[in-house]
């Protein structure tokens, strides 16, 4: 039996086209662009000067704060600048450029195949020194996810639910790299000793399912439990409550549920640090939209600019009218493709002008619609009308903060107000609050 949450909504999937597709490697490009910043935390300081010559793998920014990783040259060749640059954030933030020398000399990771004599400590300094976060967009720094759950959780939840339209660079990866996450995985569980794991997979991808099966083998420790396929399944606490039936309290963390949660790319990762000494230095991005030529699912390297994945696709079928790193629904919009993919790019999406929605007066009718797919059990009719009044602290009474800005509720409303966006906003005021 598939599993599900309350609320919710049906886009269409928008998957077909790339879902069957193999994933392709591009070539890295003539010079890779790596920001400082592509982790929630403190951004690492640059640890490299123009003119040095940096090998593949090689640490070139690190910092002591906790929740922060290491970045990573992700080509070898010659350091071209240190300074500010444009981020898929559309922020400039400190960024090293290099010179792309084709030799890929790599240095591995210290002591990375000497895994199974590590002490647990080990083992998770090994997944910080690898600069490894979550790959599925959040980019959650995955050495502090595991610090903060040990002793707390019975649970490990898989997530391969990739319940956004479009994307569908995990289920490739399932496909064609089911014996690395599988791997993974094992060597979580050596770190979380006497703990269930579970792979949590939407039922529309059965062909991902049966190749898990396969690289499970007759491995007890880890089963896969079928999801129904709705948005936004692969939220963490809608997958903790479709999974275990627990709930994670208001403000709290899936660690206070008893669970712990890594996407399936991530640990595919963590297998390739442990096993080939390389750090986060890679990873497969969807390139999609009604805009792009020939769809594909790429194998690319952070640092490389969003334009060379589209060149890779054919380039654009016509002008794109908007351009989303990441999905439709969570992504963000990027007002230029020459920004560098980083290590949360999942999907690089580019649409024609007929699919514009916006309109020029939003109204509420009052339908109530976007209650009944919340999937956070919020009111965004009222959170909507305080927020549009600066009414920040009613916002916080109505538990804004716990708005995980799905999109659902944007999505399903006949008015076509702004209501994530404007959420987005309220949770910023609310939390200026709070600190005052």
């Amino acid at each position: 039996m598939a599993h599900s949450f309350r609320g919710g909504i049906h886009p269409d999937p928008h998957k077909e086209t790339t879902a069957g597709r193999a994933i392709e490697a591009l070539p890295a490009p003539p010079t890779v662009q790596i920001p400082m910043s592509m982790h929630i935390g403190v951004p690492a300081e640059p640890l490299v000067k123009a003119g040095e010559h940096v090998k593949m793998g090689q640490k070139i920014g690190d910092t002591d704060a906790f929740v922060s990783v290491p970045v990573h040259a992700t080509v070898s060749g010659t350091v071209k600048s240190v300074g500010m640059a444009l981020h898929p954030n559309g922020a400039r933030v400190m960024s090293v450029i290099i010179e792309n020398d084709g030799q890929d000399e790599l240095e591995p990771l210290a002591r990375a195949m000497e895994w199974q004599m590590m002490t647990q400590d080990e083992m998770i300094a090994l997944i910080r020194e690898a600069g490894i976060v979550g790959h599925g967009g959040a980019a959650f720094p995955t050495h502090a996810k595991i610090r903060s759950a040990l002793g707390k959780v019975d649970a490990m939840i898989i997530n391969a639910a990739e319940c956004e339209p479009y994307i569908t660079s995990d289920h490739r990866v399932m496909l064609e790299y089911a014996d690395d996450v599988v791997a993974g995985i094992r060597i979580l569980l050596r770190i979380f000793s006497r703990i269930r794991c579970i792979i949590a997979v939407e039922n529309n991808k059965p062909d991902a399912v049966e190749s898990l099966r396969r690289a499970i083998g007759a491995d007890n420790r880890i089963k896969i439990d079928l999801l129904k396929t709705k948005y936004p399944q692969g939220g963490e606490k809608q997958l903790i409550r479709a999974v275990t039936g627990r709930e994670v309290p208001p403000g709290k963390l899936p660690a206070d549920a008893g669970c712990v949660v890594f996407n399936v790319d991530t640990v595919a990762a963590i297998n390739r640090a442990f096993t080939q000494g390389l750090p986060d230095i890679q990873r497969v991005v969807t390139v999609s939209g009604s805009a792009i030529t020939t769809p594909k699912n790429l194998l690319v390297r952070v640092g490389t600019p969003l334009s060379a994945l589209v060149a890779a696709c054919g380039g654009y079928r016509e002008e794109p009218q908007k351009m989303v790193m990441g999905g439709p629904m969570m992504g963000v919009a990027q007002f230029s493709d020459e920004v560098p993919v980083i290590r949360g790019t999942n999907a690089f999406l580019a649409f024609s002008e007929n699919e514009d929605r916006r309109v020029d007066d939003p109204v509420c009718i009052r339908c109530g619609r976007c209650v009944q797919v919340c999937p956070m059990r919020l009111l965004p009719t009222y959170l909507y009308l305080y927020a549009s009044h600066d009414m920040w602290d009613e916002c916080e009474r109505m538990h804004v903060a716990d708005c995980m800005e799905c999109g659902a509720c944007t999505f399903e409303c006949p008015g076509s107000l702004h209501l994530t966006q404007m959420f987005r906003v309220a949770k910023a005021k609310a939390m200026e609050l709070r600190r005052r």
